[in-house]
């Protein structure tokens, strides 16, 4: 019998909202789906920051060659996730359509998808040593990196895995369990990194390596935990999203190329764009490097929250135009968006309020340039933090329609023909400096925010499914 024979259409999914509370009905399923999801991101920072922290006592060196192995990871990793990211969208069109086959078939290419990309992601990381000394960076460093990487790279396939899961489990409005999976791996994952990298309890002291295979441990066990949900729990199990897993729909396949591989293009380009803003900072001064990693990790911090609400953007406007509903479309952008800028401007005022006791939570007791100059840009990042939590929204918007070429060429030109140029310019041929690269950064942001909420709004006044 088909599954969509075995599942009521009608009872998979909401009918649309009508009538004068439907702002605030909008705003409440926003919010259901954006706060685990935030919590989620929140969490796999807070592994990032443990691992760091364990590392860390073996010495500046083995930080270093962490942060480098990082960087090769996630250049890799963020292509991925990217393509990944596609099931949300599809799933969720076909969850507001009552398509409980295409949901499985959405889930389902996801996974397959996330496997024929993994592999070559693997092996350019396993490859990191190499890559790094072509980069200029010191032997030993690239060689601790390398060691590091050796056992962190088995993660990066289970890691995929658990995204497409959660954009199957976001787009049928149950997010909760990645929760759930992600609060019970931060502590297990501190102690198996502890374990490995020290060789506690009679363990062998396995170093960086222990350190990173800790991780890919840990991420095989999150892995198995949401898969356990998908096949056992309720409202999951009645989707049959594992049945017949081992056929590829080449169709809907390419569909999830299509949309997905702009997303990733997207990613790196931004991801590349704070990458080359350190490469500035470094030529500046090793304290301007310093502040902009201060600045740069709290900036990532605060991304988390707006990047909830874009995956909820994307699964809200998804179920929309799966029902075909051109109002349900626009309302659910534009909740998602004032949610996202007043969230983003609480966030932006207490860093302001805040940026020098931040700079100390970072630096101790000080009172050097380092410390200064990471308050000041902090102050300038204020006006990032906001454009940086609408361009995310409505990227995610966007996505939710499958439009994600365009916004494509839009990052290209915001981040490196208006950004970059501006952050190097206003660095190196005015006072400016550190503070310089910030307002670059920040106006390229915003240019990119703009560009993409005026096509959000295009086509979602284009809508018409009469």
């Amino acid at each position: 019998m088909a599954l969509s024979e075995k599942i009521d259409p009608a009872s998979i999914a909401p009918p649309a909202m009508t009538g004068s509370h439907h702002l605030a009905a909008e705003l409440g399923e926003t919010l259901k789906l954006a706060v685990p999801i935030a919590l989620t991101q929140l969490g796999q920072i807070a592994m990032m920051t443990t691992d760091i922290a364990l590392i860390g006592r073996f010495g500046s060196e083995a930080v270093a060659a962490a942060s480098l192995a990082h960087t090769v990871y996630f250049v890799s990793f963020t292509f991925g996730m990217g393509l990944v990211s596609a099931v949300a969208p599809l799933a969720a069109q076909a969850f507001g359509a009552r398509n409980p086959h295409r949901i499985r078939r959405s889930f389902r290419v996801g996974l397959w998808a996330a496997l024929f990309i993994a592999l070559p992601m693997m092996a350019l990381s396993f490859r990191g040593e190499p890559i790094l000394l072509m980069l200029g960076q010191s032997p030993v460093a690239a060689h601790l990196a390398q060691e590091y990487l050796l056992g962190l790279t088995w993660s990066i396939l289970p890691a995929l895995w658990f995204l497409a899961i959660r954009g199957f489990m976001s787009a049928v409005n149950r997010p909760e369990p990645i929760l759930w999976i992600t609060l019970a791996a931060i502590p297990a994952n501190a102690l198996l990194v502890y374990l490995l990298l020290y060789g506690a309890f009679g363990l062998p002291n396995l170093g960086l390596f222990g350190a990173g295979l800790a991780t890919s441990i840990v991420n095989f066990g999150t892995l198995l935990a949401a898969l356990w949900f998908v096949a056992r729990r309720r409202p999951f199990r009645k989707f049959h999203a594992l049945g017949h897993v081992w056929r590829i729909d080449w169709s809907l396949m390419r569909q999830l190329v299509v949309i997905g591989a702009p997303i990733s293009i997207s990613f790196l380009l931004e991801y590349g764009l704070f990458g080359a803003a350190g490469l500035l900072m470094g030529v500046i001064s090793t304290t301007a490097l310093a502040a902009h990693q201060i600045a740069l990790q709290v900036a990532a911090i605060l991304f988390m929250v707006p990047f909830g609400i874009s995956i909820a953007a994307t699964v809200r406007v998804g179920h929309a135009i799966g029902r075909r509903d051109a109002s349900g479309v626009r309302r659910a952008g534009l909740v998602a968006t004032w949610l996202g800028i007043a969230i983003g401007a609480a966030l932006t005022l207490a860093v302001i309020l805040s940026r020098f006791g931040i700079a100390t939570i970072f630096l101790g007791e000080s009172t050097d340039a380092t410390a200064e100059l990471s308050a000041t840009l902090l102050l300038v990042g204020s006006t990032f933090f906001v454009a940086d939590a609408i361009q995310t929204i409505a990227a995610g918007s966007l996505r939710g329609m499958n439009d994600t070429r365009l916004p494509l060429v839009f990052a290209t030109i915001s981040y490196w023909l208006i950004g970059f140029p501006c952050a190097w310019w206003l660095a190196f041929h005015t006072p400016l400096g550190a503070v310089g690269v910030w307002i670059g950064l920040s106006v390229g942001t915003a240019v990119y925010a703009t560009l993409l909420l005026l096509r959000f709004r295009f086509l979602a006044r284009k809508l018409d499914f009469q």
